[in-house]
């Protein structure tokens, strides 16, 4: 339990960040795995409409450092070599 005001305070600032950090990665997760039943389905069209949208995302993420900037140019990557071997 903190015992200092800005220890409170910090203890309720980090609450709120961990909430939406949450949310930014499973809105990661949800788009990597639309990508991934996209390129299941070898439905290569609306894989690409949709990777300009997948790309700004993850560097929104990597921008703010829920994840590393590494890990996201990795699965934009492999994602893209995917797409254009459909």
């Amino acid at each position: 339990m903190p015992n200092t005001k800005s220890a409170i305070r910090r203890v309720r600032r980090v609450n709120k960040q961990t909430s939406v950090n949450r949310l930014r990665k499973k809105k990661y997760r949800s788009i990597i795995k639309e990508i991934a039943l996209l390129i299941d389905a070898k439905k290569k069209e609306e894989a690409i409409k949709l990777l300009p949208k997948f790309n700004s995302q993850m560097m929104k993420i990597a921008k703010i450092g829920v994840i590393k900037k590494q890990t996201i140019s990795r699965k934009v990557s492999r994602l893209t070599k995917r797409i254009n071997k459909l």
